[in-house]
């Protein structure tokens, strides 16, 4: 088995643990439940606050947790293959910038009626199986979301992604980018 096989169902595990105060009213944790190191990238949405991070490696089994503004809209993402030079320069093979194809965690905090919003995309490809899972006293109705298919493995070969070096997935593009764009 490749070492970027997916013997585990859930790879990416994001958590929304609301405290809410003026001040911050969430904190995510994110999880590489992954066998290999998995690359997170954040980015907060115009108008909204900055994060003090776009982006951290995780080991496997490694977390991080990131405090989140009140009012806030941004899109997580696993990029993979990323490697950093004897320099410190940042290369990665997919997921840069939240770019296609990248399975995406998308939230609006206090958004309409203040309540929060969440959800798994891949309407543009994915690259990872990812779930969010609401937790803490204000999680009320809100439920586990996501996709926890191994994508890779079970991408039709007209939509996969490989790399340059061989016939190895790395990312499951969608219909619109592998067939040169979709029209409404």
């Amino acid at each position: 088995m490749s070492k970027h096989q997916f013997p585990i169902a859930l790879l990416i595990t994001l958590s929304l643990i609301s405290s809410f105060d003026s001040i911050q009213s969430a904190t995510f944790t994110l999880t590489n439940q992954c066998i290999y190191p998995v690359w997170a990238g954040l980015l907060s949405d115009a108008g909204t606050p900055p994060l003090p991070t776009t982006g951290f490696p995780l080991q496997p089994s490694q977390s991080n947790s990131i405090p989140i503004p009140s009012s806030w809209s941004h899109r997580i993402w696993g990029r993979t293959l990323c490697s950093t030079d004897s320099t410190g320069r940042f290369t990665r093979v997919n997921g840069g910038g939240a770019a296609p194809p990248a399975t995406l965690a998308e939230f609006t905090l206090n958004g309409a009626n203040n309540m929060d919003f969440y959800n798994v995309s891949l309407v543009d490809g994915g690259n990872l199986p990812m779930t969010v899972i609401p937790q803490g006293e204000s999680s009320g109705n809100c439920n586990v979301t996501g996709c926890v298919a191994d994508l890779n493995r079970n991408c039709p070969s007209e939509l996969r992604l490989t790399m340059t070096t061989g016939d190895e997935s790395v990312a499951c593009r969608s219909a619109c980018e592998a067939f040169a764009g979709c029209s409404i």
